[in-house]
């Protein structure tokens, strides 16, 4: 006997069926909740089958982002092996047949055979420490994206309301400057204000500048409120969006600080970020989102299986005397890691600060490749000494 457990899951609810062997069903499929109750019958359902064959079943299931979390919770809580399925892999075998049917109860019952066509492993269960990482690793870019689309708004309602304002401060997204902007949004709050109040009010963010500085941005400002073109005509609506923008810009600017010290935090504990930041050109925002992303390296067996996690590996078409010659990334792998490796090749590679890379990439060139695919080239590279070192625990200097 070779029990398995399809499970089609869905928001909030997912479609059971059990298999005993190879080709032989047990009962009809059913859907429960992600409740407790629900999910607690599951486990006796389960039970039921180990009952019934004497070995503890096997339960597949697809990766679904995050809908998929209270199973796996429940399952790790009663030491249930599990297997995620790429949706991709499970969708080809979908395609295999040829009457074309899509209900829950066939896509479970289609992961069970699934189950029996392939030799799947068992989901190895990440690290505490790495799953947090990987979390906040994960928001900071989600707020960062934020962040850069505020910033886009923010710079056209300053073009419709003060243009001349760039220039004045070296960083028009600092505290002083926004907060600045935020009091005195039109040329006429400025010229009416005047420096003295303008320069009371930089000091009162005690900001760490010398006298001279702050006499400096305040005859700025007064100099740019002049030039302004719109002296007068601003809408209430634009001054209220631009008021609106400034607010989200400093609630960005603090929240992507926070995740900033949480990440680096975490990452001090964890000994496989700093082997990863040994080789140059990967600094610490980098080298936390490259290894919580991969995980524990004892997942992968060979580097190919890491490289193809990445999606980095060229994919292969041929058929009868054809053989494609250009072939693209397959890109079916992590698009966080495959972005955090070719930033770690860009930093490596500009004023040659990792040389081995730069070296390989050059001599690629030199073989008549296209940059694009002499930067995959490195990118593929990178990720074997990653492996190689991770693998051997050890800094990529030693290494080398």
């Amino acid at each position: 006997m070779n029990p398995v457990i399809g499970l089609d899951v869905a928001k909030g609810e997912s479609e059971v069926l059990a298999f005993l062997d190879k080709d032989k069903p047990f009962g009809k499929s059913f859907s429960v909740k992600h409740t407790k109750e629900d999910l607690d019958s599951l486990i006796s359902f389960l039970r039921e089958i180990e009952r019934n064959t004497g070995v503890r079943p096997a339960v597949i299931l697809e990766s679904t982002g995050h809908y998929h979390t209270p199973i796996i919770q429940c399952l790790e809580g009663s030491q249930y092996l599990y297997i995620l399925v790429n949706p991709i892999i499970s969708y080809q075998a979908k395609k295999t047949s040829l009457r074309k049917v899509k209900t829950d109860a066939i896509d479970a019952y289609q992961l069970c055979v699934l189950y029996y066509k392939e030799e799947f492993e068992p989901y190895k269960k990440r690290g505490l420490r790495l799953l947090n990482l990987r979390t906040l690793s994960r928001q900071y870019e989600t707020v960062t994206n934020l962040y850069i689309q505020a910033k886009l708004q923010f710079h056209t309602l300053l073009d419709q309301i003060f243009p001349e304002y760039r220039g004045v401060f070296g960083d028009l997204f600092s505290k002083v400057s926004l907060k600045i902007l935020k009091e005195f949004p039109t040329s006429e709050d400025i010229l009416m204000a005047g420096e003295e109040k303008i320069m009371s009010r930089i000091e009162e963010m005690r900001i760490k500048r010398s006298q001279s500085w702050m006499t400096e941005k305040a005859a700025k400002l007064m100099a740019s409120a002049k030039r302004n073109p719109f002296q007068q005509g601003v809408y209430e609506s634009q001054l209220f969006s631009l008021d609106m923008y400034i607010n989200m810009l400093l609630q960005y600017q603090e929240h992507l600080s926070s995740l900033e010290r949480q990440i680096d935090v975490l990452a001090e504990e964890i000994e496989e970020c700093k082997i990863i930041q040994s080789i140059p050109g990967i600094g610490e925002k980098i080298a936390a989102t490259i290894i919580s992303e991969i995980g524990e390296i004892d997942r992968f067996n060979h580097p190919k299986k890491l490289v193809a996690y990445a999606g980095i590996d060229p994919s292969v078409h041929s058929s009868g005397k054809f053989t494609a010659t250009i072939n693209h990334i397959t890109k079916r792998g992590s698009s966080r890691l495959r972005h955090a490796l070719y930033m770690a090749v860009l930093c490596g590679i500009r004023s040659s600060r990792n040389k081995k890379l730069k070296e390989y990439y050059d001599r690629k060139r030199k073989e008549g490749k296209p940059s694009k695919v002499a930067m995959i080239a490195c990118v593929n590279k990178l990720l074997h000494w990653i492996y190689a070192i991770l693998k051997r625990n050890e800094q990529f200097l030693d290494l080398a």
